[in-house]
């Protein structure tokens, strides 16, 4: 398992659509997890103009991607998708190191 997170092409155009329509040029994807979901943990996703010093910051399809140490550990080997078919419509994280996820697909536990 490749001890990076990835961020898909199509990923990566919605974020920059979601970042464009908020006038924001210089901004990395904050990826992370934190406490709570039915399954134990809960992923998190939001734009931000900075990382923090404590990141992890990686680059890929143009996009930062901004992780905290600790979320990292969850996350290592995750790919972030976004899907737009009858399945449902937004971000989805495809984590190799979820054990169980939850119907929705936003929380996991490993």
């Amino acid at each position: 398992m490749p001890l990076t997170i990835s961020i898909s092409d199509k990923a990566a155009k919605k974020a920059r659509e979601f970042a464009n329509k908020d006038n924001l040029k210089d901004f990395g994807l904050r990826v992370g997890v934190k406490g709570g979901g039915c399954s134990g943990l809960t992923y998190t996703l939001s734009i931000d103009p900075e990382p923090q010093p404590n990141d992890k910051v990686i680059e890929e399809n143009g996009i930062k991607l901004f992780i905290d140490k600790k979320s990292y550990v969850f996350l290592a080997g995750t790919v972030l998708e976004y899907g737009d078919d009858l399945n449902g419509r937004g971000f989805a994280f495809n984590n190799p190191n979820a054990k169980t996820t939850c119907g929705c697909g936003t929380s996991f536990s490993v």
